[in-house]
């Protein structure tokens, strides 16, 4: 019997499109627009100006502070200069807009000397690398850790609909993302490494089962959403429970993707900066459904054209339809995070008009985390923040389960997602009151004491 977690959900897989399809070369853009935030934490901070070359591999955006992260070009090319570029957000962000001149002139780190936990994860921070299963936490910082290491679990369950990527790097780079799981291992000091993939997936557990040798294990989990979200992989492929308000690391374990393990293995062997990453573009109104490497910086509009996708779609997704986040303009260009873009139809998406809810209680018996999805939003509705947050607001991972599953086509996750906002912007300013007060006071003591 394959072990999983409590509730989730099954929607249909939709793979089939591009599971069989191997990994290819993705459009060459004429102008890149590299985002200088693609990751969690500070924007990095512009190194080149207007009117400088560069090289594909060079460092553009060096990391401000904690949680930043390098950024690099992804083309050889001028830099025109810091633009304000349209984000998912809606709002604008710095990005490097680089004109492609397509010589394709690339420069690489330096090589390591020797492999140390300190040399590797220096280099795993060098190169720019961050989470990219879409958290995009700088994955330098997380195998960093003080704390105690045992498991490093590898992330390959891919639970979202539609998108294959990693599924093809497991069985097209099966050899360097083996070596990758060693180093992150040497990174973050943990002496065994457990890779969960789900079982829709037998050739690529199977795969990486032959040639991953001492180590290292395959757990082969069930075909359920969503089995790839932290917590439920940890349980599934460990039988440890993540207690509240801590991390994996507090229980001896830390998660990284196959695309991230991969990513250090060309960071350390191949002396590759993070600058491009393997994405999946697929949904009905894709001519040709694919795998591809694309740059980092590239228009969505320019991997529509390369793969033969309409605008003209019921819906596009950036990320999985569970997960992801509309698209409303294909200006919007591809981050260290941007896993799939899918272009949808009619038969594919869900008209939603929200009905009064009917009781049925399936969003409680759905949700993974054990929450009460119908609960919260009614305390959001009264702006009753405190019980929202007594009913577990900020442990909901947005997965959507809830909304995928109730009858009366309720905005559950949009809800729960924006009740979690709040409570994290009052904590915030409660704290900051705090803190200023404390210091109003002090000032006082002083005053009283001269």
């Amino acid at each position: 019997m394959l072990i999983t977690f409590a509730n989730g959900v099954h929607p249909k897989g939709c793979k089939q499109r591009t599971a069989g399809q191997p990994i290819g070369r993705g459009p060459d853009p004429k102008a890149v627009y590299v985002p200088l935030s693609q990751h969690i934490g500070k924007p990095a901070l512009p190194v080149v100006e207007a009117g400088d070359r560069v090289r594909c591999g060079q460092l553009i955006g060096r990391a401000d502070k904690e949680l930043s992260a390098n950024v690099y070009s992804p083309v050889s090319g001028t830099v025109k200069g810091v633009v304000g570029h349209i984000t998912l957000s809606g709002k604008k962000a710095d990005h490097i807009l680089i004109e492609n001149d397509f010589l394709d002139e690339k420069t690489f780190l330096p090589p390591l000397a020797e492999r140390t936990r300190e040399s590797v994860l220096a280099r795993i921070a060098e190169a720019g690398i961050v989470g990219m299963g879409g958290a995009a936490f700088p994955t330098a910082a997380k195998l960093g850790t003080d704390k105690k290491i045992d498991i490093l679990l590898v992330n390959g369950a891919e639970c979202e609909p539609y998108i294959t990527c990693d599924e093809r790097i497991m069985l097209e780079y099966t050899d360097q993302l083996s070596e990758g799981i060693r180093l992150c291992m040497l990174a973050c000091g943990a002496d065994r490494a457990v890779i969960g993939i789900e079982n829709n997936k037998k050739a690529a557990a199977a795969k990486l089962a032959r040639v991953s040798g001492t180590g290292i294990s395959v757990r082969v989990l069930k075909t359920k959403y969503p089995q790839g979200a932290e917590k439920q992989l940890v349980y599934s492929c460990t039988k440890r429970v993540i207690p509240e308000n801590c991390l994996p690391a507090d229980i001896g374990v830390l998660v990284v993707n196959v695309h991230t393990a991969l990513a250090v293995y060309r960071a350390v062997e191949e002396n590759t900066p993070c600058y491009e990453r393997v994405m999946t573009v697929s949904g009905k109104r894709v001519d040709r459904p694919s795998n591809i490497w694309v740059k980092n910086g590239t228009p969505y509009r320019d991997i529509a054209e390369f793969c033969g996708a309409h605008e003209d779609c019921e819906r596009i997704v950036s990320g999985g339809p569970m997960m992801g986040e509309p698209v409303f303009s294909l200006k919007i260009c591809t981050g260290k995070g941007t896993s799939s873009l899918l272009f949808l139809d009619e038969s594919e998406c869900v008209s939603k008009r929200a009905e009064p809810c009917i009781g049925c209680g399936r969003c409680v018996q759905a949700c993974p985390m054990g929450l009460s999805p119908v609960f919260i939003e009614r305390a959001l509705f009264d702006k009753n923040y405190k019980e929202a947050g007594d009913f577990g607001a900020e442990y909901c991972i947005g997965c959507g389960c809830c909304s995928y599953v109730c009858p009366a086509k309720r905005f559950l996750v949009q809800s729960v997602k924006l009740a979690k906002k709040i409570l994290r912007q009052r904590r915030a300013k409660d704290e900051e009151e705090r803190r200023a007060a404390s210091e109003k006071n002090g000032e006082g003591v002083n005053r009283a004491d001269v």
